[in-house]
């Protein structure tokens, strides 16, 4: 059985200005960050409909109908901004619906949401991200820090699996590649920990499950690719199988 999955996120412009002696010009890249992911759910169960962060500002829906054409929802380095100031409301000041009360309401009655880090994850650089007290953050299995949630790691960390056994761990044997960041969150009472950082590199949790409602609910405190997750993480045979499993645990007892 398919199952639809919607990504929102992972999509950023850079400007730079290059010079050259006296002369200098300027240039803009648009990136996509999400293409290892797409590639290994490619021909899966799992049908991804990938939406860009600058899309997400208007096409994210606005009514629970287009919400309820998904089984699954990736928040993915997106910050709440996006979603709470449309150019109707940022620029118009006319008045739209929630989406983020959407959101949760979705989850409620069923829907399963993921949130990946990022630097627009949880909290994010310099607690941008302003998930922090918002109707998603009730949605999650953690909650967001006050203030910037970065903890980078130059020398890389390797996944601490605290529950092996987890349908979510499943095919997963052996050390896993290099994690290079997560957001630092705090674990709900009740929400299970599958993998963290090593006590040493802090604990920190980066695989925590929980349930809203009806729905079920995942934070995956990493990121999706590069720069957070190695390039051998991207490349590693688990990768794949590590996401399948997440999405098949989310969406096992979809509506």
């Amino acid at each position: 059985m398919t199952k639809k999955v919607l990504l929102v996120g992972e999509s950023w412009v850079s400007s730079a200005t290059h010079y050259k002696g006296f002369d200098q010009f300027g240039s803009v890249t648009f990136h996509l960050g999400a293409e290892p992911l797409v590639k290994v759910l490619k021909g899966s169960e799992f049908e991804l409909t990938y939406m860009t962060a600058h899309d997400a500002v208007e096409q994210f829906p606005y009514e629970m109908a287009g919400l309820d054409a998904y089984d699954a929802i990736i928040l993915s380095d997106i910050g709440a901004n996006s979603l709470l100031l449309p150019p109707a409301v940022w620029l118009h000041s006319r008045t739209v619906p929630n989406r983020l009360k959407l959101i949760k309401a979705w989850v409620e009655k069923g829907g399963a949401l993921l949130m990946v880090g990022g630097y627009f994850s949880f909290q994010g650089i310099d607690g941008k991200a302003r998930w922090r007290r918002t109707a998603v953050e009730d949605a999650l299995p953690v909650t967001c820090l006050p203030y910037d949630d970065r903890v980078e790691i130059p020398e890389g960390a390797v996944a601490d699996v605290v529950k092996p056994d987890h349908p979510t761990m499943a095919g997963l044997s052996g050390d896993w590649p290099l994690l290079l960041g997560v957001n630092e969150v705090e674990v709900r009472p009740g929400a299970e920990v599958i993998a963290r950082l090593p006590a040493d590199q802090g604990g920190h949790p980066l695989l925590v499950l929980g349930s809203f409602g009806k729905g079920r609910t995942a934070a995956w405190t990493s990121d999706i690719g590069p720069h957070w997750l190695s390039p051998a993480f991207c490349e590693w045979e688990g990768y794949g199988r590590l996401w399948k499993n997440i999405l098949g645990w989310m969406t096992e007892t979809a509506r």
